[in-house]
């Protein structure tokens, strides 16, 4: 009876290490998946901003050409032309009536 109990606690002492083990990396993985995450949010997060921030740059350019084109602001017309921004005036496109 004894010779079986120890082949009992011989096959089980290295399940529960192997056990324990298992535990460890999962602690270790989940951990891992957190910050990952996290990161993904923080990205997502930047993502949205840039998004609202992209459609108040429009309008923002949109009402800088306007100004430039009802006043003939020749420094703020340059300045558009700098930032890839060409102006039509439709007064001198013909479009005016």
């Amino acid at each position: 009876m004894a010779v079986n109990m120890l082949k009992k606690i011989g096959f089980l002492t290295p399940l529960a290490g192997l056990t324990l083990v298992l535990v460890l990396v999962n602690v270790l993985l989940s951990l891992g998946n957190q910050f990952l995450r996290l990161e993904v949010n923080e990205r997502q997060q930047f993502i949205t901003q840039s998004i609202q921030l992209d459609e108040l740059q429009r309008e923002i350019v949109a009402a800088l050409a306007s100004v430039a084109v009802k006043s003939n602001d020749r420094q703020l017309k340059d300045l558009l032309a700098s930032m890839g921004i060409n102006l039509v005036d439709p007064r001198a496109a013909g479009g005016g009536r």
